[in-house]
């Protein structure tokens, strides 16, 4: 008798731990990090080489790019990111690698060159878009490279000016882009904006390039007018991203987890779509419940009620199985 409850014991063990692994695995892997989005007006260089087509970029720049990152670094063209920045992006970005916030992922768009496809600016005032594929809490500043600026050479941070010309905290979200009002210097040829965009509710930040040219439209040296994504692009490009475009779920900085995404609805009848919002900064994916301490790595609370549901599964799971053993037991027994 002792033998068979043993065994029986055992087998529903076994039964457990066959059960337990797989959703353990799914639980593991169910908190990847979000993405957010990138410059669209001027146009980022990661945004112009995704609407180019990573896999045939038509711009020289945009084929040396990819032959430096690779195509995934263009689908997941709205993560150029470091999650603990927390404000201290001169100490952790290395000269020659702001661009790419120095991450060798996107290292393609720090290549010094002077045909990156440019959009034609014009000093004074101007309305600035962000695209925001998933909105946040948090501040922009933009700013733009000092006269004497050479394209040919590795950007550093003593390229750019000391000081912001535009900052922003808690724009405004109209049709899925953050608004961003400044006052453009008087600068002439080309030139380079860059943007950080530092997350309130987390340490997170984001970084984009954006190539700008004065004097005319496409100015010195400058190549084709650079476009920025449409919806359709970004839409056919979500099957090949590793990173959520919808702010729940993908890539953990590159590791190439891709989960979750496409699974954020709203109601815009009701007008709680981020895309169509045009109140500051809201609302946030999963209605503005978002903790620092889960965006601290890109996920948010939508994975907790996982987490508690896996544990319930987990948990129902492990009754059944030893509820049967000790049936069959019984049986045996009988």
């Amino acid at each position: 008798m002792t033998v068979r409850r043993t065994a029986a014991g055992r087998q529903a063990a076994g039964f457990v731990a066959l059960g337990v692994v797989p959703l353990a695995l799914t639980l593991a892997t169910a908190a990847p990090a979000a993405a957010h989005g990138s410059m669209e007006d001027p146009v980022s260089r990661v945004s112009t080489c995704f609407a180019e087509g990573p896999e045939s970029p038509k711009s020289a720049a945009c084929k040396a790019a990819v032959a430096a990152s690779g195509t995934q670094a263009f689908y997941d063209w709205n993560e150029v990111n470091i999650p603990d920045a927390a404000g201290k992006h001169r100490q952790i970005i290395p000269d020659g690698k702001l661009c790419s916030a120095g991450r060798d992922k996107y290292k393609g768009l720090d290549l010094p060159r002077a045909d990156w496809p440019a959009t034609a600016m014009k000093p004074g005032e101007h309305t600035f878009k962000y695209k925001a594929t998933a909105p946040h809490k948090g501040s922009f500043e933009l700013y733009i490279t000092k006269d004497g600026y050479d394209p040919a050479k590795p950007l550093k941070w003593s390229d750019l000016e000391s000081e912001p010309f535009a900052k922003a905290t808690d724009p405004t979200l109209k049709d899925g882009s953050y608004v961003i009002d400044g006052t453009v210097p008087k600068k002439s040829g080309r030139h380079l904006i860059y943007s950080i965009w530092q997350r309130s509710d987390s340490p997170e930040a984001f970084y984009t390039c954006s190539d700008v040219t004065f004097g005319g439209k496409g100015g010195p040296a400058a190549a084709s007018e650079p476009k920025t994504p449409d919806e359709k692009q970004i839409e056919a490009g979500m099957d090949k991203s590793t990173v959520d475009h919808g702010g729940h779920g993908g890539d953990q900085h590159g590791a190439g987890n891709h989960a979750g995404h496409g699974t954020t609805t709203h109601d815009a009848a009701k007008g709680d779509d981020p895309a169509t919002s045009s109140e500051p900064n809201a609302p946030e994916p999963n209605g503005g419940a978002e903790k620092a301490d889960l965006a601290e790595t890109g996920g948010d609370d939508s994975t907790a009620p996982l987490a508690v549901g896996g544990a319930a599964v987990l948990a129902a799971g492990a009754g059944v199985l030893f509820a049967t053993a000790r049936r069959r037991a019984a049986r045996s027994r009988g």
